[in-house]
């Protein structure tokens, strides 16, 4: 049975994004898709604005998956869609979806955010310690372009993000567009008449992904190497972009449990849905 599509959803205008994102995904990766409201133990069943005695919270939560499940079948109706109404801390039973998920989508902000923020803490919490690629939707693209974008420093979880990538471009026959981001050489000093030489990487990086492109010669493969901010670089992308692909940590981070500093900045500022993508965990 295949791995299915989970997106939580809790009627916010964020969700209902990642809602549509979500579907559409599943149709065109032939996915089922599971639609999971988490309904917090410390909610009252009777709400204060209740109208009848059948006006529960239970109610309610049902009528919303209906709603939503109605609306992914009209969009996707190739894909398979079930629901799911489940009990706990919002972030902890998403978590543990994950772990038997394909994908985990989510919106960027739900109903108990504060205004100003742009991302929620369920999001945050969930990007870098899921079990599997997080999808974090803020706003739709307004016209799909086709293009996937990931940034790519050679770390294991950059590996899994590239390849993740290229399964989002083969779905929608588009591009893969890979951001590498250059050192630049150390404020020092130097030798009179001598202007300052960029550093060679050093990586490799160019020949690992030519090396990648060699086992995945269906892939349009676009490389930019620039010595601008990975998250700069990233950002501007993402304005044209139909998903931004990013490893939760990099090689700068200590933790494949923990989200890195680009990710967490890319979350924050992109223009488009982001995946946030973990290396596999290695038993102890």
């Amino acid at each position: 049975m295949p791995t299915s599509i989970v997106v939580g959803f809790d009627g916010s205008r964020t969700a209902w994004s990642a809602l549509d994102w979500a579907a559409a995904d599943a149709g065109r990766r032939r996915l089922p898709l599971r639609i999971v409201h988490v309904r917090e133990p410390w909610c009252a069943e009777h709400p204060l604005d209740a109208t009848t005695q059948d006006d529960t919270l239970t109610a309610r939560c049902e009528r919303l998956l209906a709603e939503a499940a109605q609306r992914a079948r009209d969009s996707a109706p190739e894909a398979s869609v079930s629901t799911a109404l489940v009990t706990g801390a919002v972030t902890e039973r998403l978590r543990t979806e994950s772990e038997t998920a394909d994908t985990v989508v989510v919106g960027s902000r739900g109903l108990g955010g504060f205004a100003g923020l742009v991302l929620g803490s369920v999001g945050l919490g969930l990007a870098g310690c899921a079990g599997c690629p997080v999808v974090v939707v803020r706003r739709l693209p307004r016209a799909p372009s086709g293009e996937i974008v990931v940034g790519y420093d050679g770390s294991p979880a950059a590996d899994q993000a590239l390849e993740y990538a290229a399964e989002q471009a083969a779905a929608r026959r588009g591009r893969l567009h890979v951001l590498h981001g250059l050192r630049r050489p150390p404020a020092a000093p130097h030798p009179a008449g001598f202007g300052p030489v960029p550093m060679d990487d050093g990586d490799g990086i160019e020949q690992r992904l030519a090396e990648w492109h060699a086992r995945s010669p269906g892939a349009e493969l676009t490389v930019t190497m620039s010595f601008d901010h990975p998250i700069a670089a990233l950002a501007a992308a993402s304005r044209t972009a139909d998903l931004v692909v990013v490893g939760a940590v990099g090689l700068s981070g200590v933790s494949c449990t923990r989200l890195g500093s680009v990710g967490h900045s890319v979350l924050h500022r992109a223009h488009c849905p982001v995946a946030v993508v973990s290396a596999p965990t290695t038993p102890a």
